[in-house]
């Protein structure tokens, strides 16, 4: 099976593309390898990937919708795993336009290439996040529930390519899902990610914000938690015009204050606390409700925040050595 892989060089992307690979699938990844964060991880990822022959890269942005239609007409792949977007909540309110282009633009080069494959293109899966439910009192999050007060430009371009898709899917019977992340974390992952920053300060000596006065809940979702039910729907063979999306998410959100307090335990550190206000765009708590995926999929987390957070600190530990 040859599977095309956007944002092969991101977080989930790698993932996503390592797991592939050792099950022998062929992966085409794709990626622009842009500066959002430390470029020098992503090369790092790809190094790791380019150890499989069956790995092709091809360095490009998908929303270049010539490049990405002629490499699909070239690779026939049989499914997409569209995983590459502009990331983050409050970069979006400062870099607008990049998330117009990322991910308004470049999910329509997605859909298009994926309409030019026909019927030989078994699945499209493509990231949407939780940010879509926006800020909402009513606890857990559920598919059906209206996502249409977005707090952050992010949020409503993820909500936008939920949209598309459903267009799509209805007018070109394109397979498609779409799968709604909660607060993915673990080795590999990305620096603008809060456990991420903390992390840093704590081995740097330095103090944290912590936002909302900590009075913040996420349902943090281990890596590997997410790569499975992920390939699981993937794999699945929809009927052609079947439109979906999917929570994947631990559906146990976690204090803000108790991640930090696991994180101090991961690192065998204690770093000083300064208490700022919400930011603009953030949402109080995040909540997942993942009967759906897990009746039709079997989705089952297993890992625990604090061990999760154990394992990102062994892998960070070795990473900043390794990139010092």
């Amino acid at each position: 099976m040859t599977v095309l892989v956007t944002g092969a060089a991101g977080f989930i992307g790698f993932h996503a593309c390592s797991k592939l690979l050792e099950r022998r699938e062929t992966v085409v990844g794709i990626d622009n390898l842009n500066d959002y964060y430390d470029p020098a991880l992503k090369l790092a990822r790809l190094e790791q990937l380019k150890q499989h022959s069956s790995f092709r890269f091809e360095k490009l942005d998908f929303s270049d919708h010539e490049a990405v239609l002629a490499l699909i007409n070239e690779v026939k792949p049989e499914r997409i795993l569209h995983l590459g977007a502009q990331a983050g909540v409050r970069y979006s309110i400062e870099n607008p336009y990049t998330y117009a282009q990322s991910n308004l633009i470049g999910h329509l080069s997605i859909l298009e290439a994926a309409r030019s494959l026909g019927d030989d293109l078994k699945h499209l899966v493509y990231a949407s996040s939780s940010s879509v439910y926006g800020e909402r009192s009513n606890v857990p999050f559920r598919e059906e529930d209206a996502a249409n007060s977005p707090a952050s430009l992010y949020a409503a371009t993820k909500r936008s390519d939920e949209m598309m898709s459903a267009s799509y899917s209805s007018l070109y019977g394109i397979p498609a899902s779409g799968m709604r992340f909660f607060t993915v974390y673990g080795p590999w992952g990305r620096p603008d990610m809060a456990y991420w920053s903390f992390a840093e300060a704590m081995l740097e000596g330095k103090p944290i914000r912590v936002f909302n006065e900590g009075k913040m809940e996420r349902d943090f979702t281990y890596i590997d938690d997410v790569i499975e039910p992920l390939l699981r729907v993937l794999d699945d063979d929809p009927k052609r015009g079947r439109h979906e999306v999917y929570n994947i998410g631990g559906s146990s959100p976690e204090k803000l204050m108790d991640m930090i307090a696991a994180l101090e335990v991961a690192f065998n550190s204690t770093v000083e606390k300064i208490m700022v206000p919400m930011q603009a765009g953030d949402v109080t708590c995040t909540y997942a409700d993942a009967s759906k995926i897990r009746a039709e999929y079997g989705y089952e987390p297993k890992v625990r925040l604090d061990e999760g957070l154990k394992r990102f600190a062994d892998w960070f530990l070795k990473w900043r050595v390794r990139s010092d």
